[in-house]
């Protein structure tokens, strides 16, 4: 089969593509960097054409209320490209449990990013997956000064980048699943002990503060962003650090 991977030089695409040519297709990396832009259209109509299956992997530059107009617009040229070049699959990469938080402005985009694909005319396929263990290095500088560093005890189930795209690559492959498929990680953590680890990991001697309105986690209600009947990975989050 042939795959035209948007966004395919990024952390989970460069990946998908590693793992669909590594199984025997053609799988095309397409981005900025290449000539193709999902905001503008220019390139897409090229990277899209012949292509059996289309996996999106772009996403918004910005987390905040910029970050829907990107996913419409993004959307409806990807979606306009494709039917005119005859894709009979579109897939996206979604967040577990997006749709439950709604205070958030990312959140909210990635919902209409998945309502806009399940309206459209071709068949399609949502992976929602977990928050990523690659990412808590950021988490930890959005609330940090010199000695703490201020976290929610939010439940996560931290998941590796390379078993989110292995994922990816598994539905990309399969038939349209007209609906969403949740994968998450072995392990669910509070956000605080997630960080702890992390630091005590890294050497790292300043202090985690539990505190329920620390950063972008804190407007998340309960277990929300965990999911623990979705499809297991196997990488845990100690060896993953290892």
């Amino acid at each position: 089969m042939k795959f035209a991977v948007i966004g395919g030089t990024g952390l989970i695409g460069s990946q998908v593509v590693r793992d669909l040519n590594a199984a025997g297709h053609e799988a095309v990396p397409h981005a900025l960097s290449t000539g193709v832009d999902v905001i503008s259209g220019r390139g897409l109509d090229e990277a899209v054409a012949g292509a059996d299956v289309v996996v999106n992997l772009t996403n918004s530059p910005t987390f905040d209320e910029a970050s829907p107009a990107f996913f419409r617009t993004s959307m409806d040229n990807l979606l306009a490209a494709a039917r005119k070049g005859g894709v009979r699959h579109v897939v996206i990469l979604s967040i577990v449990g997006a749709d439950q938080v709604p205070e958030l402005d990312y959140y909210r985009a990635k919902v209409l990013q998945e309502d806009i694909l399940a309206a459209g005319p071709i068949p399609y396929s949502i992976v929602r997956a977990t928050q990523f263990m690659e990412f808590m290095d950021a988490v930890l500088t959005w609330t940090a000064d010199d000695g703490t560093v201020r976290l929610p005890a939010t439940p996560i189930q931290p998941i590796a980048a390379k078993d989110v795209a292995a994922a990816v690559a598994e539905v990309a492959a399969g038939p349209p699943l007209n609906g969403i498929r949740n994968i998450g990680g072995p392990e669910v953590f509070p956000l605080d002990e997630l960080g702890r680890i992390t630091l005590a990991h890294k050497g790292d001697p300043r202090t985690v503060v539990t505190d329920p309105t620390a950063g972008m986690f804190a407007a998340v209600k309960g277990d929300v962003l965990t999911d623990r009947n979705a499809r297991l990975a196997p990488t845990r989050y100690a060896d993953w650090l290892s």
